[in-house]
């Protein structure tokens, strides 16, 4: 009798398991075949998008920093929201007490739009954090003026710019393909990532200490939430994931002194690399191999940050293709291509395109309606500042107008009070001239 209830509970617990696996997977190979190309059940294919368009629809985002790191945060075996909030002070106070070094490279651009994000979501988020600003001279120089109000300012290079030597080793390692500026694009631009060490070292040098943390970031990045505390990893060197091109995202690093200087030493490791056979490498690739080259280890965790682009894509991207994201979607976008503009592409739109992109060359992450879509085949839309100042808020929006309105009084005078809080060397043209360039007034 006790047999044939055991027999009888084991049966019932076989028809439970199945009704709870089945269905998923029924599921799962129901848009799988939907999904591909020439097959029978395509025709179901606007059902697929129905279920695709639920399944990933818009969760709310966080808006402030200790939201961000308990909805980013690994919670398990019932660890509760207090004990998370109450780790993420212990490490916010431990970076606090660190030495921190924000390495800023690029040129200007839009730097109205993007440099009052990184002041606002790095710098003043680890006030204790001092800055290395590198940067070619051109028109849009005059933009930095807006550093006026970071909590430190360590050491800022702006420089004319000159064609740099390109060396056999160079020219064996690297590629022109995909550079808008060939070869000699990739070395200016590890000309500018290995310069900011150059910098930093001479600083610490001169007074005598060492960098615990350097953060290498873009001066085109937007970031639209503050760097979470948990992207600082000892012995690791951390990177964003996608857009990684075949080898690794270098939008932006982080890591301790030694995974740093490894990392940033994108010019003086290419004849270690050609060495060892690297041949044809492009910049991402390159950067693995440098990494892995001297045992670095490396980890990618996504980042709030896209990188403001004017370059034009063909719209929908497929395969090789780029997606560029709306400046106003959720993210986290980390490092992805992104511009101000009314989304061309959301919800199902998002998910049919980026399961059609290469996983390994431009794809970025997509779920839970973390992107949305700009048709930028053309020029930046018509009232794209508005746009901007909706989804950037009031205070950056203000930024932005500032440097529309600005005179020439009010540029000269903020780089002086830049000079004043400066710490470390100052090297750039006289900021008059940087100003009346910027500003279309000619030489004085």
């Amino acid at each position: 009798m006790v047999t044939m209830h055991i027999s009888r509970w084991f049966s019932d617990l076989d028809w439970r398991f199945l009704f709870l696996v089945i269905p998923p997977l029924s599921l799962f190979l129901f848009i799988s075949l939907s999904s591909a190309p020439n097959n029978p059940f395509s025709s179901f294919a606007p059902i697929r998008d129905f279920i695709i368009s639920h399944a990933f629809a818009p969760q709310p985002q966080p808006n402030n920093v200790t939201s961000v790191i308990n909805s980013n945060s690994s919670v398990t075996n019932g660890t509760n929201s207090a004990g998370t909030q109450s780790w993420w002070r212990k490490r916010k106070d431990e970076l606090d007490r660190s030495r921190m070094a924000v390495c800023l490279v690029g040129g200007a651009r839009r730097f109205e739009l993007t440099g009052p994000s990184i002041v606002e979501k790095i710098l003043k988020v680890y006030p204790n954090s001092d800055l290395f600003l590198h940067s070619p001279l051109d028109q849009n120089s005059f933009k930095f003026s807006l550093l006026k109000s970071a909590p430190r300012l360590a050491s800022v290079r702006i420089f004319e710019p000159k064609t740099l030597p390109e060396t056999e080793s160079q020219l064996r390692v690297l590629t022109a393909a995909n550079s808008p500026n060939g070869i000699q694009g990739l070395l200016q631009y590890f000309n500018l990532v290995e310069g900011c060490l150059t910098m930093i070292k001479a600083y610490q040098e001169e007074n005598k200490f060492k960098y615990d943390w350097i953060v290498r970031t873009r001066v085109d990045g937007y970031w639209n939430a503050p760097l979470d505390p948990r992207n600082f990893v000892p012995g690791k060197y951390l990177v964003p994931p996608g857009s990684t091109f075949g080898g690794l995202n270098d939008r932006l690093g982080i890591g301790d002194f030694n995974t740093s200087t490894v990392a940033l030493s994108r010019l003086a490791l290419i004849p270690k690399l050609d060495s060892a056979g690297n041949r044809q490498l492009n910049s991402e690739t390159s950067f693995k191999a440098q990494l892995s080259a001297l045992g670095v280890p490396y980890i990618a965790k996504r980042l709030p940050f896209c990188i403001v682009s004017d370059r034009k894509y063909s719209f929908p991207p497929s395969s090789y293709g780029v997606p560029v994201a709306a400046i106003s979607s959720p993210g986290p976008l980390s490092g992805a291509k992104c511009r101000p503009c009314t989304p061309a592409c959301q919800d199902t739109c998002v998910a049919n395109v980026m399961l059609s992109l290469y996983k390994w060359w431009s794809w970025t992450n997509w779920r839970n309606g973390t992107l949305q879509l700009c048709d930028a085949h053309g020029d930046w839309e018509k009232g794209w500042e508005k746009i901007f100042d909706r989804a950037a808020g009031k205070k950056l929006a203000e930024s932005r107008k500032r440097v529309k309105k600005m005179k020439l009084k009010q540029c000269v005078d903020d780089f002086k009070e830049m000079k004043k809080k400066r710490s470390g060397s100052w090297e750039s043209p006289e900021v008059e001239v940087m100003c009346r360039v910027g500003l279309g007034l000619g030489p004085k």
